[in-house]
Parts: C-alpha cells; structure tokens; sequence
C-alpha cells in the first residue's frame, strides 16, 4: 500500500496501484512511500470512498459506515484493498476533528499513532491488518 500526503489540504491518500500513485505524485502529491503491506487473498475488504465537495477520501472496514457516507453524498470507489484476517500489523486510525480535509490519518506506527493524539488527533483504534 503506497502513501501520499497533499501538503496543500493535508489529506494522505492510501492505494495499491502503481498508476494512481504515478499519476498523483506527477500532479504534486509527495509520495511517502510502502505504508503497509496488503494480502493478496482476505475475505476482509476495505472500502474507499471520496468526498467531491471536500476533496477528501476515507477508508473503512466497516459496511456500515461505507454505508452511512454514501447516504449523506460520498462516492463509493469500491475495494481498495484487503484486511490480513489473521491480524497480522496493526494499522491504526487518528480523526482530527479541526480539519475539513484529511481529517482521517492511518498509520503502522504506534509513534506516529501516539504523536498526532498528543497534537489533538482523536485515536479511533485499529482501522484494520496489514500482513506482519
């Protein structure tokens, strides 16, 4: 899974495919690099979805959620990718409630998940598993 942070709105965007992560480096984003690995095979999908008004994207294992967003004008982009059932690396979820792009923040590390909670981010726990 490939990261890439917008320094303009402050919104990371998460995909596994290599065009898109070209694509939306050449149009200024700064790509962070492999922020965890994905399976392959996993009965765990994680949804993506994108907010035309706020320009901002979100991920969630959850249909309910996928669900609610949808109902109140997200766009459902499909799987992005897949959960490890097995529970391998934990990928932890931040909300920061000041912000009205790239609110949502995830992220392998137990520093960067604590570093953002002292800065106000709001830690939601684990979003879902990456494979160890």
């Amino acid at each position: 899974m490939y990261r890439l942070y917008n320094q303009n709105s402050g919104e990371h965007v998460y995909t596994a495919n290599v065009f898109e992560r070209e694509s939306v480096a050449a149009a200024g984003w700064i790509y962070e690099g492999v922020a965890w690995v994905s399976p392959a095979i996993s009965g765990e999908p994680v949804y993506r979805l994108y907010n035309a008004n706020a320009g901002d994207h979100h991920y969630t294992i959850s249909a309910g959620e996928r669900d609610t967003l949808v109902a109140v004008g997200w766009t459902y982009e499909g799987v992005g990718w897949l959960s490890d059932s097995r529970q391998g690396t934990a990928v932890y979820r931040q909300y920061n409630p000041n912000a009205l792009t790239g609110a949502h923040n995830f992220t392998t590390s137990q520093n960067e998940n604590l570093s953002l909670c002292k800065l106000g981010w709001r830690g939601e726990g684990v979003a879902w598993y990456g494979l160890k």
